[in-house]
């Protein structure tokens, strides 16, 4: 058996960002490992997540936010983010041993040392790292237990390239939905979408007016909205929202990856007179804090529908810890597609 590793190289905050976020924003640092304490294992992870939030959390005046499974930072602080690793030690009657593969919340480090309870054993050796470490989840809780899907509803789903939108366009077409938009910020991307998520129509940001081109990809009006961006976008969809039409908000992009100023504050003009004329049901959405236990729902469903080729699992990969400030700033400056995860 190989010796246990007496460091850890991990991504730190080195200042908080000023403007557009920048990967020397953050440093690499090797930090020593303590001994196991407790109900502790010692994890060498394989691939984490990175998320686009981690630009808000690293604001000078960030706040702890529902929905953000990882707190505020400060510089020297260790960036953290859900990981996929193996377990190479264990305390004693922990419930874990060593080999297995564990998904956990430490990520952006080789080598994390965890509680054993804020793990989850995974079922195989084998792990595709976009399904557990992706937001299909959260799509399908949002579109399932946030609101529902209605046979022929015509659907809009804005940020549709990224991590979330890339799967629940395709998950809203699966329960049901006639005619689904998008929204994202290029030519290239919309191609893509259509392509490869099958997406009917797509709405990019450098077009003309949103509003006017949203209107154009749904002349009969928006059934369902599935809004991550927040501002101009939100008030467009709900200006097209049908009679009894149903809108989750699932974020805010638009705030949290301004590029002068990232913000927990998204304005957005809604006419509020058409939601009770209308019967219009607009709900703020958080699987995390809302309805965990759709994980494992989503799981199966994912499974199925994997095996009968009807649904992509999207991903933008890089390769090894040096990369991983790289692979924030690309996603915050909207130039990846769905979930972005770090090998290590």
């Amino acid at each position: 058996m190989q010796p246990l590793p007496r460091y850890s190289r991990q991504v730190q905050l080195a200042a908080h960002p000023e403007g557009e976020l920048q990967s020397t924003d953050f440093s690499i640092v090797e930090t020593p490992l303590a001994p196991l304490m407790g109900a502790q294992v010692l994890i060498r992870n394989r691939s984490f997540r990175v998320s686009v939030s981690t630009r808000l959390m690293a604001s000078r005046d960030a706040q702890e936010i529902k929905g953000i499974p990882f707190p505020p930072l400060k510089p020297g602080d260790a960036l953290a983010d859900a990981a996929i690793g193996e377990v190479i030690d264990a305390a004693p009657d922990c419930g874990l041993r060593r080999g297995e593969i564990v998904m956990h919340p430490l990520g952006w480090r080789d080598y994390a040392l965890v509680d054993a309870h804020r793990c989850t054993r995974l079922p195989h050796e084998r792990v595709d790292a976009a399904a557990y470490l992706g937001h299909g989840w959260t799509a399908y809780a949002a579109l399932t237990r946030g609101i529902q899907i209605r046979s022929g509803d015509t659907v809009f789903v804005s940020s549709g390239a990224g991590a979330i939108g890339s799967m629940a366009g395709q998950i809203a077409r699966k329960l049901g939905a006639g005619h689904v938009i998008g929204s994202t910020g290029s030519r290239d991307k919309a191609a893509w979408m259509k392509h490869e998520l099958g997406y009917d129509a797509v709405v990019t940001r450098d077009d003309g007016p949103f509003a006017a081109q949203l209107a154009r990809a749904a002349p009969r009006g928006l059934d369902v909205i599935v809004d991550m961006v927040g501002g101009e976008q939100l008030s467009a969809a709900l200006s097209l929202a049908r009679d009894d039409a149903r809108c989750v908000v699932l974020g805010a992009l638009g705030a949290e990856l301004k590029r002068e100023r990232s913000a927990c504050v998204a304005l957005a003009e809604i006419d509020t007179f058409q939601l009770p004329i209308k019967g219009i049901t607009l709900r703020g959405y958080s699987a995390c804090e809302d309805d965990a236990g759709a994980f494992d729902e989503w799981m199966r469903r994912l499974n199925e529908w994997r095996n009968e080729d009807a649904i992509v699992l999207t991903s933008t990969t890089f390769n090894g810890l040096d990369n991983a400030p790289l692979a924030l700033q690309q996603a915050c400056a909207g130039k990846l597609k769905g979930v972005v995860l770090v090998e290590l």
